[in-house]
């Protein structure tokens, strides 16, 4: 939660899979709805994260395994450079460039997976200071993306709601994500 993922989209395990990916995704983008550049920016809370910061960890880190699946990771300790300033946008990553980034990366995924004959289907990991890497499924991928995403919007909740008071739901009826419920229905 906090959006309900439409059950006619879960017809497949595929499908489930990128809708729920999808849905935490949503999570993020909803995080930065209506701030300014600044407010995005700023540490508000007890962690070092911005918002800005999540943004664009989530779009390194999907992009990150999107090129291991894909065969096109390059040299570990590449990544591993790559992986250090995640958390630090620079000043042309704007939050307008980095969610522009991350619609063409949320894309891409959904394009690769949608593509395979099956979620069976095998990668190398790489080896990493946290996995051992190894053979893994891109169904083991896309369950992972979704943990990831889901925890760092967890994060940007935190975050967003440190700024200016708004938590998850109030972002997501301000931005159409759902219509806010009848409320009146638990008074029958």
């Amino acid at each position: 939660m906090p959006v309900i993922v439409n059950p006619e989209a879960c017809q497949n395990e595929c499908g489930a899979l990128l809708v729920y990916l999808d849905a935490q995704r949503g999570g993020i983008r909803r995080s930065v709805h209506g701030l300014t550049e600044e407010q995005a920016r700023s540490v508000p809370s007890a962690s070092a994260l911005s918002l800005a910061g999540v943004l664009k960890h989530v779009v390194t880190g999907e992009r990150g395994w999107l090129r291991v699946l894909q065969g096109k990771a390059g040299d570990p300790k590449d990544q591993m450079a790559e992986w250090e300033h995640t958390f630090e946008p620079t000043e042309d990553e704007t939050v307008e460039a980095l969610l522009a980034l991350y619609d063409e990366v949320a894309r891409e995924t959904e394009e690769a997976v949608r593509a395979l004959p099956s979620l069976d289907e095998t990668f190398e990991a790489l080896r990493l200071p946290w996995d051992e890497g190894g053979t893994r499924t891109w169904r083991w991928a896309v369950l992972h993306l979704i943990e990831e995403v889901a925890r760092h919007a967890g994060h940007a909740d935190i975050i967003r709601e440190t700024i200016d008071g708004k938590g998850a739901f109030d972002l997501v009826f301000e931005t159409g994500a759902m219509p806010e419920p009848d409320w009146s229905v638990l008074e029958r």
